[in-house]
């Protein structure tokens, strides 16, 4: 790990990411560089899965795709919002959908991402995310 990927990555380091996608490849590739870098990674396979896993643990930041089969992204971003709304969640559209973006942004996300992204942008957003997310439990302390 470079200095550089050292500084970026400090709130990550003290958080615990699930991801979230039905792309097995894309949760393995995910998954190798996430941990790589060091974070705390959980990882679902659809919205049902993901809400057994916030249940079970302390969840801070939560990376989501939002075309799954069963329950969307967008029902499952309002579910872990609506439960854990100290929880950020970073969505993904692989369908260069800014619509849903958008529509994510305004049911509670931190951010969205288009498909495919790069790893390095991702990492940033999770770094800011969690930065956001110990706020959020700071501010929720006091």
């Amino acid at each position: 790990m470079t200095s550089e990927q050292a500084f970026q990555l400090d709130a990550a380091l003290k958080i615990h990411l699930l991801l979230v996608d039905d792309e097995l490849e894309f949760k393995e590739v995910m998954q190798k560089h996430l941990s790589r870098m060091g974070i705390r990674l959980s990882v679902a396979g659809c919205c049902i899965d993901a809400l057994e896993t916030l249940e079970a643990q302390a969840i801070d930041v939560v990376i989501m795709d939002m075309n799954m089969p069963g329950v969307d992204g967008i029902q499952c971003l309002r579910k872990v919002k609506e439960r854990w709304p100290l929880t950020e969640v970073i969505i993904l559209t692989g369908h260069a959908s800014v619509k849903s973006g958008i529509e994510g942004m305004q049911s509670g996300a931190f951010d969205y991402c288009l498909k495919p992204i790069d790893v390095r942008e991702l990492i940033e957003k999770v770094e800011l995310a969690a930065q956001k997310a110990l706020i959020n439990q700071a501010n929720a302390r006091a």
